[in-house]
C-alpha cells in the first residue's frame, strides 16, 4: 500500500493522522480508497472529478504530470500539497 501524507488542513478527516496507508495503482484509485476509509476526503481533494486547482500531488517526490492517472507503486509515497502560485 502507498503511504499518503495528509496536509494539516485535512487531518480532521483522518483523526489527526499525518500519514495513512491506501491501496491503488493510480492517484485516483488511492484517493477513492482514502474516501472509503475517511469519508469526506474526496470532496476536499476533487472538484467535478478532477484534482482541485488549489492542490498538487507528488508521487515519490515527483509532481504528477498525469494528474489522477499518475501510476502509484506498492511502496510509493503520495504527497498532497497546496498548489504554489507566483505573483
Amino acid at each position: 500500500m502507498a503511504s499518503v501524507r495528509i496536509p494539516s488542513l485535512m487531518r480532521d478527516l483522518t483523526h489527526g493522522a499525518d500519514v495513512v496507508q491506501a491501496p491503488g495503482r493510480t492517484v485516483r484509485q488511492v484517493f477513492e480508497a482514502l474516501d472509503a476509509a475517511y469519508p469526506g476526503i474526496r470532496a476536499r481533494l476533487l472538484e467535478e472529478g478532477e484534482l482541485r486547482p488549489d492542490l498538487a500531488v507528488a508521487v515519490d517526490g515527483e509532481t504528477t504530470v498525469l494528474g489522477l492517472l499518475q501510476p502509484v507503486g506498492e511502496n510509493s509515497e503520495v504527497l498532497i500539497l497546496p498548489a504554489i502560485s507566483g505573483g
